[in-house]
């Protein structure tokens, strides 16, 4: 048995990243509100092929206890009925506009053109970037006003509730979002001295129009995939302050539904957005499909290694191989708790882990020839 937990040890130690996982600190909740007398504030939701959520999220931001604001909803040229649904919303509150999105350019992702299409309509003199699966409670806007009022940073960005309801998101998405909130939890992210540590959610991005414009718009941006990454590191090299803060009572989003959107949806950034995460430091860069791998393939050890002791190929080590898998899924019921899924997902961690690795490898392989999304298909990249 000393051996097994010898063996173990290394999924008994990762338990210690808990500490930072969950802790759900800072909060926008916490900070204090502004509900009137507060800037114009438009808000901007770049849309492509959103007709299954894009009413929900206008609804709920027309529902917003901030006063001042005007809603601005781009088309990017979507082929269903998304602008039917927000021009016929908009013969019924004046604060929304619909605005069609134009071709896109040589060398542009959709989501920054759309953006860039937002803000030139936009009167605001705060802007607010958010995307079309979202869902706002009415103080959302009030209080990250109320964050950009008193100091926090020139970018105000959140970590919203992140719903999950498939099969296949709750056992996949666990471990990509622990990943990456160990990699940029917002406390790591407002103490930031360097660009490889700041990001962004592009699922809510809040600037003064002034500060936008000083780090060129989201025209800056116009040929990154993770434009939210670059968009922070600009805000950085800019010597502009970032806070971050979670907002799981505020806001939620469900990024992707079922499998194949998942998969698509993450192939598309996981790998450049990772080597994008190090801008300054090309080892590091090169080295990042193997720390993915790495990372999520460390949960697969304990399955496999239980399949082998089982049949018999490995001798002597069904005990380690079955405290660590038990371990494993503990852990994994714990993060799938946080998230609000049911921790019985956390016997899942096999799984997840396998599709996250096959994602990694499938973004690696096509890293920037061949990126899809929303029914385009971007070529090669300089």
């Amino acid at each position: 048995m000393s051996w097994a937990l010898l063996l173990a040890l290394p999924w008994a130690g990762v338990w210690l990243t808990l500490l930072r996982l969950l802790r759900p600190r800072p909060r926008l909740e916490d900070i204090p509100a502004v509900a009137e007398g507060g800037p114009l504030v438009s808000v901007i939701i770049p849309a492509r092929n959103e007709s299954r959520v894009i009413t929900i999220a206008v609804k709920s931001i027309l529902a917003s206890s901030y006063t001042n604001f005007e809603l601005i909803v781009v088309d990017d040229r979507s082929t269903d009925d998304t602008a039917l649904q927000v021009s016929q919303l908009a013969t019924h509150d004046p604060r929304l506009m619909l605005v069609r999105g134009t071709e896109l350019p040589d060398g542009w992702y959709g989501k920054p053109w759309a953006c860039v299409q937002g803000y030139r309509a936009a009167r605001g003199d705060v802007l607010l970037f958010t995307d079309a699966d979202t869902r706002h409670e009415p103080m959302l806007l009030s209080h990250a006003v109320g964050a950009l009022a008193t100091g926090r940073g020139s970018l105000v960005t959140v970590a919203p509730y992140q719903r999950c309801v498939t099969f296949w998101e709750r056992a996949v998405m666990p471990q990509i979002w622990a990943l990456l909130g160990f990699r940029f939890h917002p406390q790591v992210v407002n103490r930031a001295r360097h660009a490889r540590d700041v990001i962004a959610n592009g699922q809510f991005i809040l600037m003064r129009r002034p500060d936008y414009e000083a780090i060129g718009t989201h025209a800056s941006v116009h040929d990154a995939v993770a434009e939210d990454l670059a968009l922070a590191q600009r805000c950085r090299g800019a010597g502009m302050r970032i806070w971050f803060g979670f907002a799981l009572s505020l806001m939620e989003t469900r990024m992707y539904h079922g499998l194949g959107h998942l998969v698509e949806g993450w192939s598309k950034n996981i790998y450049l957005g990772g080597r994008q995460s190090f801008p300054d430091e090309p080892v590091l860069r090169g080295l990042v499909p193997v720390a993915l791998v790495l990372a999520i393939g460390f949960w697969l050890v304990p399955p496999v290694a239980l399949v082998l002791g089982w049949t018999g190929l490995i001798h002597g080590l069904l005990g380690a191989a079955a405290l660590a898998a038990g371990l494993s899924a503990a852990y994994w019921a714990v993060i799938s708790a946080s998230m609000r899924i049911p921790p019985w997902y956390g016997v899942c961690f096999p799984l997840g882990a396998l599709v996250a690795v096959g994602i990694v490898l499938r973004s690696t392989w096509r890293g920037a020839r061949r990126v899809e999304w929303k029914g385009r298909v971007y070529g090669t990249r300089p």
